[in-house]
């Protein structure tokens, strides 16, 4: 599912910043409703104790497999379902009129697009990070339109039809294409976040399943949303989206850890950060046990504040 993989640290200021990537990931404590599915997910919890390192991501995450898996319309359910969560609350949240700017900056952006195709109809430029440089180069093998390139055309003609096709997917691609003015690299437990760089900020903070995988407490999670508040403008907006209960998701054959919160907890976090809450949904995904192969997320939440 649309579960954007981060990584965490090894050593907490080693582990930069993660990826849209990392956006699957999320408890790390959970009720189970029968002991079986404790143990189960007991065994997998301790196996991912050696999978939550920034340089542990980096050598096993593979972008085009993470695409393949999650976001390719009818291969996988829980992809589907995350994508069919997901893509209507941005959708919503970028209507016209809703979010006024002109800059937007994408926290964790990881090798995929799905949350900035309809970012692109409210903000004309877009600024894409992420803490790999394979998702990096994933990324921009796409926006370059390159050989071998992810095809994004089912997604793009979902999102089309949900904006109720005021443009066809051509259109939407070379769209996006031209909002993306660059790709940076960033580190989420930097109170810089983009370091080197200095005095960047934003109209819109937009990150998408990033902070679940990039932290391993709720002390950084705290943190990293501090650190990311340095990019916004005053008034300006944050938009957050991730996987509830889930403690860890696979890509290939390699699972990697993910630590949850609840509501509250991101509630309290977020405006602990300085931001004003508009809006904070949560979604619940049916509860198939197929689909305990390759994640447990159990839903997802989307945010909106303004600073």
């Amino acid at each position: 599912m649309a579960r954007a993989r981060l990584l965490q640290h090894a050593p907490i200021n080693d582990w930069l910043m993660l990826s849209s990537t990392a956006k699957r990931q999320i408890p790390f404590w959970h009720e189970h409703r029968a002991s079986s599915e404790f143990s189960r997910r007991h065994r997998s919890n301790s196996k991912m104790a050696d999978c939550t390192g920034g340089e542990f991501y980096v050598k096993h995450f593979e972008p085009s497999a993470y695409l393949e898996d999650y976001f390719k319309f009818g291969k996988s359910a829980v992809g589907d379902e995350y994508l069919k969560l997901t893509l209507p609350l941005f959708c919503s949240a970028f209507a016209p009129g809703e979010l006024k700017g002109d800059t937007l900056i994408d926290i964790g952006t990881g090798p995929t697009i799905y949350q900035l195709l309809s970012a692109c109809e409210c903000f004309k430029e877009i600024t894409a990070t992420d803490y790999a440089e394979s998702n990096r180069k994933e990324l921009r093998k796409w926006l370059q339109n390159e050989p071998g390139a992810f095809d994004w055309s089912p997604v793009v003609k979902y999102v089309c039809e949900l904006e109720e096709n005021r443009m066809t997917v051509p259109e939407k691609e070379e769209k996006l294409r031209r909002a993306v003015t660059q790709i940076l690299h960033c580190d989420v437990l930097k109170s810089n976040p983009l370091e080197p760089l200095q005095g960047q900020q934003y109209d819109c903070v937009l990150s998408s399943l990033c902070l679940e995988g990039a932290c391993k407490s709720k002390d950084e999670v705290c943190c990293a949303l501090k650190n990311i508040s340095t990019l916004s403008k005053p008034g300006g907006y944050l938009v957050l989206c991730g996987d509830i209960s889930c403690s860890y998701y696979q890509v290939g054959k390699v699972k990697f850890a993910s630590m949850s919160f609840d509501k509250e907890f991101l509630r309290k976090a977020v405006s602990g950060a300085g931001y004003t809450i508009d809006k904070l949904e949560v979604s619940s995904t049916a509860d198939k046990e197929a689909e305990k192969e390759t994640t447990d997320y159990s839903g997802v939440y989307f945010l909106v504040a303004h600073k």
